[in-house]
């Protein structure tokens, strides 16, 4: 990779960093606004100059060469850093006010997101933030929020997605609980404790039946479509749900359970519509929400 970093132009590693970040040319192309015949002759170009081969197709997708993953790491702290430089620059203009809406589950509008908004108030204090707490995915198609958070990527090509972490689950049961019942020392004896299902338990039991653990629809005696209603009944000793660990690991009286064995991972995807490009408070609410939320990573 040995050239002259001024003839670099950046336009052409933010086309790379897209197309890496999403594994699409098309995705990426939507993300960044551009046609995909335009970004393809971006990333040719990049790769002209580097006299690499970055991508390579896999299916119908595009995989990362060796050459490509020693790149992005280096473009990908180059993006950060341009982001942060548009973020001081933005929050200093006195014209971007006005209301956003951000969905988000109800555990994540609780938990997480009040210190995310503490921070967009600080760059931006002439913006209002509306929270709209559901864990429905349809509300940003119907225009009840400007911004999502959701764990699922969307598909329809009017929304540009963001993938800024993968998050780690684990199971937990309050203590109280797990001295009366005992502590599961595997996925069968875990299978036959109480459990508090989130939403259908059919669901339930498809999901953990996949985990490899055996459990059936009488186990669910507790649930609720509320994230924090099911946490706060598996802490009220109730029987046993997944948590983001985040939370789990914090809340005083839960317990992992089967901690070495047992772990989910999650995406967390930042949605929101495509005039994300011309709307100035949209545009920065969503770029602080993707630095704060990459860096809690």
């Amino acid at each position: 990779m040995d050239m002259d970093a001024n003839r670099l132009d950046w336009t052409h590693l933010r086309s790379f960093l897209a197309t890496a970040e999403t594994s699409s040319l098309s995705a990426a192309a939507r993300e960044l606004g551009l046609t995909q015949p335009t970004l393809s002759r971006q990333v040719a170009a990049l790769e002209d100059d580097l006299q690499l081969m970055l991508f390579e197709r896999v299916g119908r997708g595009l995989q990362l060469t060796d050459a490509g993953r020693e790149l992005l790491a280096h473009v990908r702290d180059m993006g950060q850093a341009a982001e942060r430089v548009a973020l001081t620059a933005s929050a200093q203009r006195s014209d971007i006010s006005g209301q956003v809406r951000i969905t988000a589950s109800d555990i994540s509008a609780a938990m997480y997101l009040p210190k995310v908004i503490s921070e967009i108030r600080k760059r931006a204090p002439a913006l209002t933030i509306d929270v709209v707490a559901t864990n429905d995915i349809s509300d940003l198609m119907r225009r009840e929020a400007d911004i999502a958070i959701r764990n699922v990527r969307p598909e329809q090509p009017d929304l540009v997605a963001r993938l800024v972490r993968e998050a780690r689950g684990r199971f937990y049961g309050a203590t109280s609980y797990l001295d009366k019942r005992g502590r599961p020392t595997s996925r069968v004896e875990l299978a036959s404790h109480d459990w508090v299902s989130f939403g259908e338990v059919a669901r339930n039991v498809g999901y953990m039946t996949a985990l490899g653990i055996p459990v059936t629809e009488d186990a669910f005696k507790t649930g609720s479509e509320s994230g924090l209603v099911v946490w706060e009944m598996a802490r009220a000793g109730l029987g046993i749900c997944p948590m983001d660990e985040t939370l789990g690991d914090t809340t005083d009286g839960m317990e992992r359970v089967l901690s070495s064995e047992l772990k989910i991972n999650f995406p967390i995807w930042l949605v929101t519509h495509r005039e994300v490009h011309t709307s100035p408070r949209i545009r920065l609410v969503y770029d602080i929400l993707a630095d704060v939320l990459t860096k809690s990573a």
